[in-house]
């Protein structure tokens, strides 16, 4: 069975789309277009609302735009059936009952004739299952890693997740992303949620959406930059006011902005510069030739969360 899609996707494209659902005037998409990067992990971010889900209905094929072009390589998902078979959605944590795993694989042996067990077999290995165990009695986090497997046993190769850590517990959320992160080596993988900080950790790249457009298209670092410039954070052992003074001068600097430092004696500063300007190799000199010791020197980066509410609310998110 999994030798059928063995194909690498090339390619997924979504050009001038508009969509709304039936006796609905509102769009929930008009003249929307992206690409996603095939074999990278994309998070879809976007408020409550805004058609994150719809995006992702329309990339499985499973609703089909009232215009412009949804293409996986140059194939209509919703039309195609060899393309539609290359995609798995996965919403939400799965449930199940009283099924034991090695009864969904004799179940899925009847259901496809050319059913790869030693596939199946080896998929559960890599997800850590137990065969024997009754997926009832099991954490919701077990469940959910069995959901994923059971998606991924006709080996597609474009994995779609919608909000797949809900309701997990920290833990059971750290044992799902490492999966996540692990399946995006080898497969596309479209992933929303509405844990930005989870975006943030496990993709490669994030597309906001907001009012039915793409708002943004980048890393979560490169966006970081381009809203709030370049930051870095430094704890220096040194008066307060005379360090800020002389980090006020270095060439490049356009702020200055004093943080919390509990060590005696010392002080900490968050240093920003515009997205082009590196201030690092100009804040390292200085404090070379000042009297005052450099303790630690990072670069700051903006959280997701704070990002998309700079985003969202400077394209007209908040009414």
């Amino acid at each position: 069975m999994h030798n059928e899609n063995m194909e690498e996707i090339k390619s997924i494209s979504m050009q001038n789309v508009t969509f709304s659902y039936k006796g609905k005037k509102r769009y929930v998409f008009e003249d929307f277009s992206v690409d996603i990067e095939p074999n990278h992990i994309t998070g879809i971010i976007g408020r409550n609302g805004q058609g994150k889900t719809t995006l992702m209905n329309l990339i499985a094929g499973k609703f089909e735009p009232d215009e412009g072009i949804i293409e996986i390589d140059g194939k209509n998902p919703a039309t195609d059936i060899g393309t539609a078979k290359r995609i798995v959605y996965v919403a939400g944590v799965m449930s199940y009952s009283e099924m034991k795993l090695k009864k969904i694989i004799e179940e899925y042996r009847l259901m496809y004739e050319k059913f790869d067990e030693e596939f199946a077999h080896k998929l559960m290995e890599l997800f850590g299952l137990n065969k024997k165990a009754k997926i009832k009695n099991l954490s919701k986090g077990y469940r959910q890693r069995i959901g994923i497997a059971q998606a991924m046993i006709g080996n597609p190769k474009v994995l779609i997740l919608d909000e797949p850590t809900v309701g997990l517990d920290p833990k059971q959320m750290i044992e799902i992303r490492n999966l996540i992160r692990g399946l995006g080596k080898t497969h596309t993988v479209i992933l929303s949620s509405h844990i930005l900080s989870e975006v943030q950790a496990v993709c490669d790249r994030v597309v906001v959406i907001n009012k039915g457009k793409v708002i943004a298209d980048d890393t979560a670092e490169n966006l970081s930059g381009h809203l709030n410039g370049r930051r870095l954070r430094i704890k220096v052992e040194g008066p307060q006011k005379m360090v800020e003074e002389g980090l006020k001068a270095i060439l490049g600097v356009k702020a200055v902005y004093p943080i919390v430092c509990t060590e005696p004696g010392c002080c900490a500063f968050e240093l920003q510069s515009d997205e082009h300007t590196d201030i690092r190799r100009q804040t390292s000199a200085y404090f070379k030739a000042s009297p005052w010791l450099l303790l630690e020197f990072t670069e700051a980066e903006m959280s997701l969360e704070n990002i998309f509410l700079k985003l969202t609310d400077s394209k007209g998110g908040k009414k």
